[in-house]
């Protein structure tokens, strides 16, 4: 399932109470550690920290693409 909405934060800790005033859902902290983004688990929001995922694409890869001189020493 792909995330509702995605909200970019400078910070580690989120708080998320579904935006929708009475309409959301009870506020709840959300860690953002280790991977620097993290899910709601009512409404499906993802917090993403800018200095730690910069504009990443969601779902890409987590491991940066190898060099082609890595493993080819002579």
């Amino acid at each position: 399932m792909t995330p509702f909405e995605t909200i970019e934060i400078d910070a580690m800790m989120a708080a998320c109470d579904g935006g929708g005033g009475p309409l959301g859902h009870p506020k709840v902290y959300l860690s953002l550690a280790p991977l620097g983004r993290v899910e709601c688990p009512y409404c499906s929001r993802l917090f993403v920290n800018r200095a730690i995922a910069p504009s990443d694409k969601i779902g890409a890869s987590e491991s940066p693409p190898e060099s082609p001189a890595e493993g080819s020493r002579a």
